[in-house]
């Protein structure tokens, strides 16, 4: 397996590096690319490599700007300290989105969703494409979300998040702890990274958890009223319009 590491930072790319060496000691690190426009010249003077690990934030740019010059065939396992550009990476024959820092057991993880992915297309000539988005985990959603508080990054597993809302136009995440974290992100960012069976835009303001739903009640006017495992600001209500979407997803939840 030809392998290429794009990755401005040279100690992180040291480590991967060594991290897949022992890993995958058959595999040869052909290049390693500091930047998009390094990036965008190497791979249009030679043969594309059987997989790349790249970073998103390069020394002079976003990684995607490579995609708007050069077509990229071979899969890409996307290494970043940034949770935002998830949805970008699966549009970018994005394997795996990988993010900072990362365990070697998540690497293995990783290298295993790649040499599946290239075990199934070989087998299924006209694939079941329903089983290829579960091998992506794209039927799952995004498992962590990266925040930054008491000037510290952490993750917050998404199964722990009861609902996000909006407070002083930022989304904040509310645990079923009742902790709350910032995130640098809209609604609308957030709403597309997580399972549409796990979470429900009730309005403009609130993304819930299935698993926080308490009860559910008649309300005035054919609403609906919303009660949560854990408090929220304001009464969740859903106008008439909704609650049919709602009730279903409620049936078909997780």
């Amino acid at each position: 397996m030809k392998i290429i590491i794009i990755e401005d930072e040279l100690k992180a790319a040291k480590s991967l590096a060594a991290m897949i060496e022992k890993l995958r000691p058959n595999a040869e690190i052909i290049a390693q690319l500091q930047s998009v426009d390094s990036t965008i010249a190497y791979l249009s003077e030679h043969e594309q490599p059987d997989l790349i690990f790249m970073d998103v934030q390069l020394s002079d740019g976003l990684c995607f700007e490579i995609f708007k010059v050069i077509k990229i065939h071979c899969p890409i396992i996307f290494c970043t300290a940034f949770g935002e550009y998830a949805m970008d990476a699966i549009k970018a024959n994005g394997i795996d989105y990988l993010l900072k820092p990362f365990s070697k057991e998540q690497l293995e993880e990783a290298f295993l969703k790649v040499e599946g992915f290239k075990t199934f297309f070989q087998r299924n000539t006209q694939p079941d494409m329903s089983v290829f988005l579960k091998m992506m985990g794209m039927d799952e959603g995004k498992k962590n979300f990266l925040v930054f508080r008491s000037n510290k990054y952490t993750t917050v597993p998404t199964d722990q998040i009861a609902y996000f809302y909006i407070k002083n136009e930022l989304v904040t995440i509310v645990t079923f702890q009742s902790q709350e974290y910032t995130l640098d992100q809209t609604m609308e960012q957030v709403q597309s990274s997580v399972s549409s069976k796990q979470f429900y835009r009730l309005n403009r303001q609130y993304l819930i958890n299935f698993s926080a739903v308490k009860e559910v009640e008649h309300y005035f006017a054919r609403k609906l009223f919303v009660k949560l495992s854990i408090s929220t600001p304001e009464k969740l209500l859903i106008g008439k319009e909704k609650t049919t979407t709602f009730l279903q997803w409620l049936e078909g939840g997780r």
